[in-house]
């Protein structure tokens, strides 16, 4: 295309130069024409729906069919069924070929327990109160260590010490093995793309399982008893150690971690000295975390006769006593705040001492 300037210079312009810019339809007015569409379809398939099957459409989940003993009925057989038979069947087996297993954890877990309730009930209550209150003054002061004072002597007063130890005993346990399976599968999900990747959804299902559905497996392989209530609590406690664990380390800034490699710092050196460190205020959380949830759920597992308080609660319950159950309560709350206080004060100590160093 030949263009004339004023000053009497021919230019000589493309065509590409002469082409408008394409129109670009505004993202609010594509937003407005997608909703558009779906509300279109949605409409469309209600009303052939209601034309075609009716107001009350239903689910076809049969599958199948049998036949009763005398072959003089025939049932449907849906979908559902036939899955729960199929897990049940392979629970079955799992239970059966894998006893020893179950027998030996079983066993393990037993025997930690029983000895840390046995050195909880040995120790004299004015021991454990003291201990407890000069933590509470060294990591809080004097407001946490008063609460703590009061707490102790709540729960002692109104004869609930015993139950309040077995419950204590029962957390330890289940905080223990929640964080020595956590912290390894943080790790690995902070060092691995692909692995966090297939964790995630897997923590995202089990943080939005009802509670007591967790019970299942731990009866399933146990049988009523504390292994169950213990069994129960780790996999309902464990995803926050990994979630915060993996979190943590992966907050740690590049920077420090490439002038520790350029310091010729290994990858298992890095993760120990520099990694880990850093993140532990993050990780300390996680704990946190975990020790809460293993502390609900212990009192939810007096269901499959773990014991401790939730056994004054769920007795209350049975006989509607609501004093019994309120004051079991409150004994868990005032429990559950003085664990929660010292571990946050804790991780508040560990976070300073990161940041100043």
């Amino acid at each position: 295309m030949v263009r004339t300037e004023p000053a009497g210079q021919v230019t000589t312009t493309s065509a590409s130069e002469t082409e408008e810019p394409p129109v670009r339809i505004p993202f609010g007015q594509r937003t407005r024409d997608r909703w558009i569409l779906g509300i279109g379809a949605f409409v469309i398939a209600l009303v052939l729906c209601l034309l075609i099957w009716g107001p009350e459409m239903g689910f076809y989940t049969t599958v199948t069919t049998e036949q009763s003993s005398d072959g003089s009925m025939t049932f449907d057989v849906s979908a559902r069924e036939v899955v729960a038979d199929s897990i049940d069947a392979f629970v079955s087996w799992l239970t059966l070929e894998a006893s020893w297993a179950f027998d030996t954890l079983s066993t393990g877990v037993t025997y930690a327990l029983v000895y840390i309730e046995n050195v909880l009930t040995w120790t004299p209550w004015p021991a454990v109160v003291v201990g407890l209150c000069l933590l509470a003054f060294a990591v809080g002061r004097w407001a946490l260590t008063g609460f703590t004072l009061f707490a102790l002597m709540f729960i002692g007063i109104l004869d609930l010490w015993g139950n309040t130890m077995d419950t204590v005993a029962l957390m330890v346990v289940a905080v223990a093995v929640s964080v020595s399976i956590g912290l390894p599968i943080g790790i690995v999900g902070a060092r691995s793309r692909f692995a966090d990747n297939l964790m995630r959804p897997i923590l995202d299902g089990m943080q939005t399982m009802p509670s007591f559905v967790y019970l299942l497996p731990g009866i399933l392989f146990f049988g009523l008893g504390k292994p169950a209530g213990i069994f129960a609590t780790i996999l309902y406690a464990t995803p926050p150690v990994i979630r915060l664990t993996n979190l943590g380390i992966r907050q740690v800034s590049p920077s420090v971690v490439e002038a520790a490699r350029a310091f010729g710092s290994s990858p298992w050196q890095t993760l120990a000295k520099v990694q880990i460190p850093m993140a532990l205020p993050t990780i300390m959380a996680g704990i946190n975390q975990t020790t809460m949830m293993a502390l609900a759920m212990v009192t939810i597992a007096s269901l499959v006769a773990a014991g401790g308080l939730g056994d004054n609660v769920n007795r209350a319950l049975q006989r509607n006593e609501p004093g019994n159950g309120l004051l079991a309560g409150l004994a868990i709350v005032f429990l559950a705040i003085v664990i929660d206080r010292l571990t946050q004060s804790i991780a508040a100590r560990r976070t300073e001492a990161v940041t100043a160093g």
